[in-house]
Order: C-alpha cells, then sequence, then structure tokens
C-alpha cells in the first residue's frame, strides 16, 4: 500500500471561527481510521450528537483536515450502514477532496452536508464519535495538454469563482 496522505485536526482558531465555539467538541474530534487492514475506506466519526427526522438536513464541520499528496483525490460516501437503512446521504452526493485544499484559508476544513432521505419517517440518531462518512484515497491522471495553473482558496466551487 502506498502512503500518500495524512489527517489531521484543524486548527482551535479555525474550529471557533462561527462555528461550535465549544472546546470540549474539539478536545474529543477522532482523526478519521479504517476499522480492518482490509478496509478501503476511513470512517469520518460525528464530533457531536447528530438528529435527523426524515428530510431534515445538518451541515458537519469535522474538524479534520488531509494533506494528501498530489496525484491523489479523497472522495467521501455516507457510511454504507446509514445509506441503507436511512437513506442518509451527502447532498452533493459524492465530496471531493482535492489535495490543493489543504493549503486553503480555512485549513482544507473537511464539512459534510447530511440529509436524512427517509422514506419510511425513520429518525436518524448519530452520537458523538460514531463514523457516519467515509473516504476512499483515488489516484488520478490529467491529460497531455493540461495546463491548469489556478490557485485554490476555499472549497465548493471556490477554483470558478
Amino acid at each position: 500500500m502506498k502512503r500518500i496522505a495524512k489527517f489531521e485536526k484543524v486548527s482551535a482558531e479555525q474550529w471557533n471561527r462561527g462555528f461550535l465555539g465549544a472546546d470540549s467538541v474539539y478536545d474529543n474530534i477522532v482523526l478519521p481510521k479504517r476499522a480492518t487492514s482490509g478496509s478501503a475506506g476511513y470512517d469520518f466519526f460525528a464530533p457531536f450528537d447528530i438528529e435527523l427526522k426524515a428530510g431534515e438536513t445538518v451541515k458537519v464541520p469535522t474538524g479534520v483536515r488531509v494533506r494528501i499528496a498530489e496525484g491523489w483525490v479523497l472522495s467521501l460516501y455516507p457510511r454504507s450502514g446509514l445509506g441503507f437503512k436511512f437513506r442518509l446521504q451527502l447532498d452533493n452526493t459524492v465530496g471531493i477532496i482535492d489535495s490543493d485544499y489543504y493549503f486553503s484559508d480555512n485549513e482544507g476544513h473537511i464539512f459534510a452536508k447530511i440529509t436524512n432521505d427517509s422514506k419510511d419517517g425513520k429518525t436518524v440518531v448519530i452520537p458523538a464519535g460514531t463514523g457516519f462518512m467515509q473516504g476512499i484515497f483515488t489516484e488520478y491522471g490529467i491529460t497531455e495538454d493540461d495546463d491548469a495553473d489556478g490557485v485554490r482558496n476555499g472549497g465548493f466551487g471556490s477554483t470558478t469563482k
């Protein structure tokens, strides 16, 4: 296996920039990890209790950033069991974390916007410290005539502003 990335917590200053502001939550942030040696996905853990009734959405600051080698990307998905049982989904379907996001003004702070799309009226309860999303690193290529030279600062469409 290639070792191409490292998860880190964002700084306490970044965490407190208009988000939760609770030092006890920041202190309890758990960095993503794989559950087994055969797991492809790194589980991201809820930094606080999350409860979503059917149709509800929440934006979750993970408190996590990742340094990724050039030529690799981190793709984010809901945990399989939550998607299967509750139709829990990421609002952007698949989160894409590029290697240069780490250097953004927000320190590359990874967020997830999740929705309980239950058609059965089920409520999703995710206790703090429980895995709710998973990330998989993937190597990618570029075209022979690629000439991209833009500089990222932020996420969610920042490279097209």
